[in-house]
């Protein structure tokens, strides 16, 4: 008797596994992709002369490439995400990674975050000083630990003990972005971030940064906190944040324009508007999101803001200014 049921759980088993991919438990492909960029919201010199601005153009374009690219083959959103946002931070033209501003004490503390929209999973580290990549341990984060976040000298340590590309602190030092220290010039608030939905209709969102200029050591801005300047969810949207962080965190921003669409029914572009024309005061920042339609926004309330977006139906945008 115990011979004859073990015979029928074993045909039942293999007529699961043998049905499984018909009856719709797995995804598949709907040729369907949306992918938005950003570099930093009023970031720009207004006074940018045509060989900067063609050079950030040009960058754009190929983080927008990649992250396209990658979608474009059947591609995960979150794959999608960590390979544009890598690309920004080993680019000194943006605030994150190589590029990243200094403290007032002349070092360079990092915040990244990245999060999954199909199950809310999410990964974060702040004030890193050896992580080549602070967007990949935020990935790693989510993935290989059962926390979302870790700082400064613990962060770095899991990076070392996760398998991150490690670098000497003197890595980040750009002449650039030192100057911009000695000038004193606060008013750069340039970060990067990703937002995408793929094929199988899943959102992700990343955000990676260096933080503001002159920042006191220490200090974390909203970039790499869930909610405030990352946050993704496959029922509504994905946004990432950028601009000055602690306006973003005290009105947990990101997660609000997923709020206003699941609980007020308001469109992805009513919901951005609210948060950004109405609720963060003038020159703060902005955001790029996608919605689970596949819809997108670019919004922001300063002078400028690099952003980029492509989709499946042909279109491929870059722009700087207003």
């Amino acid at each position: 008797m115990k011979i004859f049921f073990s015979q029928i759980n074993l045909l039942f088993i293999f007529l699961v596994l043998f049905f499984l991919p018909k009856t719709g438990f797995s995804q598949e492909l709907n040729g369907k992709y949306t992918i938005v960029i950003h570099g930093g919201a009023g970031s720009v010199d207004p006074n940018l002369d045509e060989s900067k601005e063609e050079a950030y153009i040009n960058s754009l374009t190929s983080a927008l490439n990649i992250g396209k690219e990658i979608l474009e083959k059947g591609g995960k959103s979150l794959d999608a995400v960590e390979q544009v946002i890598r690309f920004f931070e080993d680019d000194s033209l943006f605030n994150a990674g190589r590029g990243a501003v200094f403290t007032s004490e002349g070092k360079n503390e990092l915040d990244a975050s990245i999060m999954d929209g199909k199950d809310l999973s999410s990964g974060g580290v702040a004030g890193v000083t050896i992580i080549k990549n602070p967007i990949s341990l935020a990935r790693l984060v989510k993935e290989k630990t059962p926390h979302v976040l870790f700082a400064g000298k613990g962060a770095d340590e899991l990076g070392r003990k996760l398998g991150a590309e490690i670098v000497n602190p003197s890595y980040f030092f750009t002449y650039e972005r030192y100057n911009d220290l000695k000038k004193k010039l606060e008013n750069v608030k340039g970060t990067v971030g990703c937002v995408a939905i793929d094929q199988f209709g899943n959102i992700a969102a990343g955000t990676s940064t260096g933080g503001l200029t002159g920042k006191m050591p220490g200090r974390v801005g909203d970039s790499p906190l869930i909610s405030c300047g990352t946050y993704a969810k496959n029922q509504t949207c994905g946004v990432s944040a950028t601009g000055i962080g602690e306006l973003f965190i005290k009105n947990t921003a990101c997660y609000q324009i997923s709020a206003l669409m699941e609980f007020k029914g308001f469109t992805l572009k009513q919901a951005a508007e609210k948060i950004i024309y109405q609720i963060l005061p003038i020159d703060s920042g902005g955001i790029i999101a996608v919605d689970k339609d596949y819809n997108f926004e670019l919004l922001f309330n300063t002078s400028s803001m690099l952003r980029g977006v492509a989709n499946s139906d042909g279109l491929f945008e870059i722009e700087i200014w207003k």
